[in-house]
């Protein structure tokens, strides 16, 4: 079996697929390894690293030829799906709700398609969870980012000159990304505050030395994967008035709420930051999906009464080495839990919950209704 690897079109992302740190366990197991040359140039990973380990070098047009298994990190666009053999399988991020139909193309081209964003949250699947892995890093990123647009240090300093006051974070969402930018501003010395409509994630919350602010909205929950329930339009309102007061006090406000396949909910309006601090700054981590942020633009860094509202997409990208190496080993983890070294192909058994919920497209067939 060949196992391929091409660049993502998309210039804003710079991770790769295939992260040296990774490939071993696959080439011991047999596997060829082929990929687009100068595929991880962006996270500093020259082709030497991977051709030492015994992967080959190839044109895209080749790569996408010759692979049996093409991982990417982005749909691969229809009109390359032609190059692609009948009977292969594209593993991968395939945003399936923005682009529903390279389905039927994978359906009308025999090739078999499997969307990672849909690997179950279950115990046996962690190691492929990638939603997981980028979000984590893209936690630290929105951080970071939000950190160099402070005038002012993170941590309380006590000086000749005085003692400097802790800058005040808070978060909205305690998801994978929400956990991540509390722990990672805790470490550099803020005071941190945290919401989410979820209360059972209030002891995390606090494990990370954090406060967690208590709004009720009434009947709220969690979805059987652990993702926030959507609300009413009821009570996003009285979340919008609630924090808004914590909005006030804050030198940085993180919004990490996303509904999964849907819009992101419109948690801070301008009222909101009409009363927050010049100088503050908010980072709207769900500018890909729609915004939580009433203002903020993708790609872009607004300032709305001298508040910075950033709208930064692609955040994993920010630390692409580790992005990749996260991402790649996902990937990896899936293909060794179902290759079929007897046979030397992969085994996509639909009775298996990971393969159930996770393929969408086999052997010319599409297998989720709701995108055919």
């Amino acid at each position: 079996m060949i196992l391929g690897a091409i660049t993502p079109k998309n210039i804003g992302d710079k991770r790769t697929t295939l992260h040296p740190q990774s490939i071993k366990a696959v080439l011991d197991m047999g596997i060829k390894v082929v990929f687009e040359s100068g595929i991880g140039l962006q996270a500093d990973i020259p082709d030497k690293a991977l051709l030492e380990l015994g992967a080959k070098s190839l044109s895209r047009e080749e790569c996408l030829k010759q692979a049996d298994i093409i991982l990417c990190s982005e749909p691969i666009k229809s009109d390359e799906i032609g190059l692609i053999k009948k009977g292969s399988s594209i593993l991968g991020l395939l945003e399936p709700f923005n682009n529903k139909a390279q389905f039927k193309t994978h359906a009308e081209k025999g090739i078999n398609s499997i969307s990672m964003e849909f690997v179950p949250r279950i115990t046996r699947a962690q190691k492929m969870d990638v939603l997981s892995s980028q979000s984590n890093l893209a936690g630290y990123v929105s951080v970071i980012e939000s950190a160099k647009l402070l005038n002012s240090a993170l941590p309380m300093m006590m000086t000749a000159a005085g003692t400097l006051k802790p800058a005040r974070v808070f978060v909205i969402g305690v998801g994978v990304a929400g956990l991540q930018a509390i722990a990672t501003a805790k470490r550099l010395g803020a005071r941190v505050e945290a919401f989410d409509t979820r209360p059972i994630v209030e002891e995390q919350v606090k494990s990370l030395g954090a406060k967690f602010v208590k709004i009720d909205l009434g009947d709220t929950g969690q979805t059987d994967q652990g993702y926030a329930k959507e609300l009413t339009q009821e009570q996003i309102d009285k979340q919008k008035e609630l924090q808004a007061d914590v909005c006030a006090n804050s030198d940085i406000v993180i919004t990490t709420a996303q509904l999964f396949g849907k819009p992101a909910p419109k948690l801070i309006d301008k009222k909101t930051i009409e009363r927050m601090k010049p100088g503050s700054v908010i980072f709207d981590m769900a500018v890909e999906s729609g915004g939580n942020v009433e203002g903020s633009i993708a790609d872009s860094l607004q300032n709305l009464n001298g508040v910075k509202i950033i709208g930064y997409s692609n955040l994993s990208s920010f630390v692409s080495d580790h992005a990749s190496f996260a991402l790649s080993n996902n990937l990896i983890n899936f293909i060794i839990d179902f290759y079929d070294k007897e046979n030397a192909q992969m085994n996509f058994d639909l009775d298996d919950e990971i393969i159930k919920s996770s393929m969408f497209v086999k052997d010319g067939k599409i297998l989720k209704k709701e995108f055919s």
